[in-house]
């Protein structure tokens, strides 16, 4: 059927017969005429090629990595069998001892879920809760640091158990003869504090994060440990490895875990605790006349760590007042600041954000801008933010999306540690040891803001890259020159001043 009013007026008045006839020849061939042209059409259309649907980018699975074997074939993961057999017989012998027990859990969710896994199993095995303790770093501080070290030895330990805080080279965690130290960690290192005993899941992929590597370790120790801490261990991975993870082998099926505790819980829990973790300056604190009353990040750790330890499910975490606010205010901050436009190295690279945020906010938005931009070129984005410490650079840097199948692997570490050696001075000192740190896919640094300006300019970070020579003859023999008009009144003299 074809609308042929838009073609033919009638007329308002009546018609003779002979008109009538005439009329009706009008109108056949005005259908004759749509119908051709609706035929071509559709020769056209049947002519051109139909609309390829772009494939969507494959990702590999965390888990898709193939685990490493020993001689015999057998599959070690998460970490070697006789780092683990230690640290089950370190647990042991702490909780029969009754004597005072140091946990230092690094701040995020994966820390803090795996030092109240620790914290549980050592209750469990029968160590009084009053022979346990947490020490909780301050903001922008390490286990390393000389007044870390002091503060933990005033404490008079027997026994120190430190969590996903990293490892280098250093002396004792704490410096007496008489206290045994435990480190239980997943980044990238082969230096760890003299004299402790180390389970590392660095070297063992798929990488178990630190909760899910405590989980392993300790579920083996007490009937009780898989039930009671298998939503501990899927808070802090999900922390770490984000809330779409598929929980496929060598890691544990948590079926029975999800079916007692929600997803949405688990991940809104998350959410809750990296939020009073990362920020410094909470709402309005109750009984407090003072609505910016500042607190340190220890005491907002404490916050989240004291309602991780109390709680018995996700669910109880979610009804704490003080996470709810923090999560409210950290949401603005990050929306706040994630508007930065970036800069890209000279090669294309690397794709630079500043920020100057009092929140730790920079690892989020390294997160989230690198699953958005795209390049063929672009390989890390690198949040830098200028506000979190007094004349430092705390930055972060994250594998973009499109860059994570290349070949070979974009190692994170490596290519910050290759920009730094391209300096001719002592640039690789002055940046200090924690530059570079913690894993291939997501590594960053705490320096001083001298340098990290230094790094910026061997990065070459806003200059425009070289034309490829090819490229240029080819602008040049396809640029069309337009031909000047021969008119002379034109907008610039028409508006002119007369003379």
């Amino acid at each position: 059927m074809f609308c042929l009013r838009p073609l033919i007026r009638l007329p308002l008045f009546s018609v003779s017969l002979q008109s009538t006839s005439h009329l009706r020849l009008r109108l056949a061939f005005a259908s004759s005429k749509l119908i051709v042209r609706n035929m071509k059409r559709k020769a056209v259309d049947s002519e051109k090629s139909p609309l390829v649907k772009r494939q969507k980018e494959s990702v590999p699975e965390y888990c898709d990595v193939e685990p490493r074997k020993d001689d015999n074939g057998t599959q070690v993961w998460p970490a070697s069998p006789k780092s683990i057999e230690d640290a089950r017989e370190f647990l042991k012998e702490c909780a029969a001892s009754h004597q005072k027990t140091l946990i230092v859990p690094d701040k995020d969710a994966d820390g803090l879920d795996a030092g109240v896994i620790i914290h549980r199993t050592l209750t469990t095995l029968g160590a009084p809760p009053a022979s346990l303790d947490a020490h909780l770093v301050k903001k922008g501080n390490n286990i390393h640091d000389e007044d870390e070290r002091e503060s933990m030895k005033a404490k008079d330990p027997r026994y120190v158990i430190v969590v996903d805080q990293g490892s280098r080279s250093a002396p004792p965690v704490v410096d007496s003869p008489d206290v045994k130290s435990l480190i239980i960690d997943h980044h990238l290192s082969d230096e760890f504090p003299k004299g402790a005993m180390v389970v590392s899941a660095c070297h063992y992929p798929p990488v178990a994060t630190s909760s899910l590597l405590t989980y392993e370790i300790c579920k083996a120790l007490h009937p009780d440990i898989a039930s009671s801490c298998g939503y501990l261990c899927a808070m802090g991975t999900h922390g770490d490895l984000g809330n779409t993870l598929k929980w496929d082998p060598p890691f544990p099926d948590m079926t029975e875990v999800f079916k007692t505790h929600t997803k949405k819980a688990i991940n809104e829990a998350v959410s809750l605790l990296n939020a009073r973790t990362v920020y410094p300056i909470p709402l309005k604190p109750l009984h407090s006349d003072n609505p910016l009353a500042r607190r340190t990040a220890k005491f907002d750790v404490v916050t989240a760590w004291e309602a991780l330890l109390a709680a018995q499910s996700p669910k109880e975490v979610l009804s704490n007042r003080r996470l709810l606010s923090a999560r409210a205010e950290i949401n603005e901050e990050v929306e706040r600041q994630t508007h930065a436009a970036p800069k890209f190295s000279k090669d294309g690279k690397i794709a630079v954000f500043r920020i100057r945020s009092a929140a730790q906010v920079h690892p989020v938005i390294a997160t989230r801008w690198a699953g958005h931009l795209k390049s063929s070129k672009l390989e890390i984005v690198l949040v830098a933010n200028t506000g979190y410490l007094p004349n430092m650079v705390n930055f972060s840097c994250r594998i973009a999306r499109c860059a994570r199948n290349r070949d070979p692997p974009i190692n994170i570490i490596s290519s910050l540690k290759a920009v730094a050696d391209l300096d001719t001075t002592d640039l690789v000192q002055r940046l200090g040891e924690s530059f570079a740190r913690g894993h291939k896919e997501a590594s960053g640094g705490i320096v001083p803001a001298k340098e990290f300006e230094e790094l910026m300019t061997l990065m070459k970070v806003g200059e425009k890259p070289d034309p490829v020579e090819g490229e240029r003859k080819e602008k040049k023999a396809g640029k069309k020159t337009v031909e000047k008009s021969p008119q002379k009144n034109t907008l610039g003299n028409y508006f002119g001043k007369k003379t």
